[in-house]
């Protein structure tokens, strides 16, 4: 790996976050500008490597897990997989064109750990990979895009998978529902041939951070000198507000917070699990020895914030928890969730407006509070939002047109509490919207769609979508992006307790 020119390096992984919130009122369209951000904030758009290459078995490249999974049957909602997806492994340079007419000022991207790594630990290095990423990069810089690379996002070579299981600490991977490899869980998560819900996680995150710290300190020793580059983690981030007015859901509210977002951060900031895991999952919670802890503190250089909507939180010790709505977690009454149930309804009435997915609702406060919770608790490091995006489902009147004004709103809106969040003192350095283009989106296929850039299916031509034309005017630093945004959106207010975080 070491002729890999890295600028910006994280490691990526996907711990979902249970936050609490206030929820906000954004009738009026926003009137948000590039002037509202320091100066040398990024802007950006980000994708990844099995979402996008496509070229699946060229130049080198083995099977992945994804590959694999693909042709499961029922695995994927539409039946299609990424062996083509958006092409992007032939069609990577007019792809940086077009960041590049954009505006954009970074690009997050992923390497194929199959394409480089084809035989995982049993094989060399694939040059023809080296070589395609080290252009990516190169491509970047000469236009002044600056890359942020994301080590791993979800892919791996198969035969790494058959060489080792799951929990074992050489090859860790993050189970959820069984809906992506390596498809392992348990009632009530779901139905799988194999996996144990309520342990395996916790296994499985132990061994991904002392991964992550390994990783950092090879890359600090060795390589830092060489690319200044920084490293870290990013979290799939949700915020949280209580179910009801009442102490047991505020508690409920921030025991999600240690059993999510401080489960992955705190070790990585402070060298040990948050004290609220220890408290409810005791000997089960796998323990660090001095050495690990010294390995682990201070191994981010900053904190990598994905976040997409807001939850209810619901306390499930003194309450009984059953799950009967689309939105809702099975298995709030267990350990491994904290004890909490969480859903993006109350009486019938959504926490927000409803997107494709079943758990994504449109919350733009969210995006403050979960900055300001990261600023709080880890003493205001330099964070970036990694991913921020609308999915509009294949279809819809909007995708159809490519007249996509409510993701014009969803970014408006949320920018501006980000840029609020600045303004109160956080620092944030960047942010990303998901995606530049519609892609592969897991086990949705290609019905779920984020992209600012339409894919036509058979040319497989790049259509910008009226997101971009608005992308490009906002890091311009026109007003409203010089587009009709006469179709107004909007974000329901709800009555809402708010939540203050010690």
């Amino acid at each position: 790996m070491e002729n890999i020119k890295i600028t910006w390096v994280f490691v990526s992984h996907c711990l979902i976050l249970l936050l609490s919130a206030a929820i906000s009122s954004a009738e009026e369209q926003v009137d948000i500008r590039r002037s509202d951000f320091p100066h040398g904030f990024l802007f950006g758009a980000a994708t990844s490597a099995y979402q996008i290459e496509g070229a699946v078995l060229e130049d080198g490249k083995s099977l992945s897990n994804w590959d694999v999974f693909c042709r499961i049957q029922g695995s994927i909602a539409d039946g299609t997989n990424g062996d083509i997806a958006e092409d992007h492994y032939h069609r990577y340079m007019e792809d940086i064109e077009i960041m590049h007419s954009l505006g954009l000022t970074a690009y997050r991207l992923s390497i194929s750990w199959s394409r480089v790594l084809p035989r995982g630990r049993l094989g060399g290095v694939n040059q023809a990979g080296i070589n395609f990423y080290n252009s990516i990069i190169d491509n970047l810089l000469l236009r002044g895009i600056q890359p942020f690379v994301t080590i791993f996002h979800n892919e791996y070579p198969q035969n790494l998978k058959n060489e080792s299981g799951l929990a074992q600490s050489r090859n860790a991977k993050w189970p959820m529902k069984g809906h992506i490899p390596p498809a392992r869980c348990s009632p009530p998560f779901g139905h799988c041939a194999g996996g144990n819900s309520d342990v395996e996680p916790l296994i499985a995150v132990h061994n991904l951070l002392l991964a992550h710290a390994k990783a950092a300190k090879l890359y600090r020793e060795q390589y830092k000198s060489k690319v200044n580059g920084v490293i870290s983690i990013t979290v799939c981030a949700f915020m949280y507000t209580p179910l009801r007015d009442v102490e047991d859901d505020r508690e409920a509210a921030n025991r999600a917070l240690a059993f999510n977002v401080a489960w992955a951060l705190d070790p990585l900031v402070f060298g040990d699990y948050p004290p609220e895991m220890r408290r409810y999952h005791g000997s089960e919670l796998p323990s660090f020895s001095p050495e690990e802890r010294e390995l682990l503190r201070d191994s981010i250089d900053f904190i990598g914030i994905n976040h997409y909507g807001t939850l209810y939180a619901k306390d499930c010790i003194h309450s009984s928890c059953i799950c009967n709505d689309s939105s809702c977690s099975q298995g709030g009454d267990r350990p491994i969730r904290g004890f909490v149930y969480t859903t993006g309804e109350r009486n019938g009435v959504t926490i927000g407006e409803r997107t494709g997915m079943s758990r994504f609702f449109v919350v733009p406060r969210g995006m403050e509070d979960i900055v300001q919770y990261m600023k709080e608790r880890y003493h205001n490091k330099p964070m970036f939002v990694t991913e921020n995006g609308k999915l509009l489902l294949s279809g819809s009147e909007d995708d159809i047109y490519q007249h996509d004004v409510k993701r014009i709103h969803y970014h408006q809106s949320y920018l501006a509490y980000l840029a609020q969040a600045v303004r109160n003192g956080a620092d944030v350095r960047g942010y990303f919207i998901w995606s530049l283009m519609d892609n592969f989106e897991w086990s949705s296929g290609f019905d779920t769609r984020f992209g600012i850039y339409r894919t036509d299916p058979q040319t497989l031509n790049r259509i910008p979508k009226l997101s971009a034309t608005w992308y490009k005017d906002f890091l311009s630093n026109s007003s409203h992006g010089g587009v009709d945004l006469s179709s107004r959106v909007s974000y329901e207010s709800k009555d809402v307790t708010m939540i203050q975080f010690e």
